[in-house]
């Protein structure tokens, strides 16, 4: 059953990745907002925030990352939703494969497309002299926690993928959580920020996943951060999965 789930699964995400290598727009969309944000914040409004950094394009990388993502994953409702509507989930279920396949090779398809995203998204920092002295294990716990959350939006993106009525229905959910970095220590220091919004931004997950990227790519101690953001990250990973595979049931019984 596992050798038939895993064969399954790599020829529908053959099938995805190919239609993104003919629309490579997909993945070039998704990069452009974020990079303009970048070049906004770090020409426009860089010098006017005072982080304590010497370089406001190291301190805002980590949210951009993050937003980065959130604008894949709208994507991934979008093809959910069109190959719903467009009934091939139906032609699917008259062919001997493993229904969990489908979606599992939607996730994986915005696991690769993210992971594009965010490597162009990281060569134009670069080229506006973002620097780090991380080495390569910092690297590849960066590389972790943004696939870590990444995976967990996406299955959020099902969610909607499934249910919604309208293509803009289904993409419209990722715009709370693009707008969410805002709200944290993305963009400016925490402490710089009202009472009741101080409170919010400190314990959304978003701060502590920036935190633990920003600390790692300085070479600094992570600390509590790190914890709190695998716990952020598995708990909603956890919790979409599950509340993904019901309404997917629900939709092919």
């Amino acid at each position: 059953m596992t050798k038939h789930f895993v064969g399954d699964t790599v020829t529908l995400l053959g099938r995805s990745l190919r239609h993104i290598a003919r629309s490579p727009d997909t993945v070039i969309t998704t990069a452009v907002m974020p990079i303009a944000m970048m070049l906004m914040f770090v020409y426009v409004f860089g010098g006017a925030i005072d982080t304590g950094t010497e370089s406001y394009v190291n301190y805002q990388l980590p949210g951009i990352l993050l937003i980065t993502v959130a604008s894949g994953i709208a994507y991934t409702a979008f093809r959910l939703f069109t190959d719903m509507k467009g009934g091939l989930f139906e032609r699917f279920q008259s062919m001997p494969i493993a229904r969990s396949s489908v979606l599992w090779a939607h996730v994986l398809t915005s696991l690769v497309a993210n992971l594009v995203s965010l490597v162009v998204v990281v060569l134009v920092a670069l080229l506006m002299g973002f620097r780090s002295p991380a080495g390569v294990a910092a690297w590849l716990a960066v590389a972790g926690l943004l696939i870590l959350f990444t995976l967990a939006l996406t299955w959020i993106a099902v969610i909607p993928g499934l249910t919604a009525k309208t293509m803009e229905g289904a993409s419209a959910f990722s715009y709370p959580l693009i707008f969410l970095p805002f709200l944290s220590s993305a963009f400016v220091p925490t402490d710089t920020m009202p009472g009741p919004l101080r409170a919010f931004a400190e314990h959304q997950p978003v701060t502590s996943i920036v935190n633990t990227i920003r600390d790692l790519f300085a070479r600094q101690p992570v600390g509590a951060d790190l914890w709190i953001a695998l716990c952020w990250c598995s708990g909603i990973l956890v919790v979409a999965y599950v509340l993904a595979m019901n309404t997917y049931r629900r939709k092919i019984s």
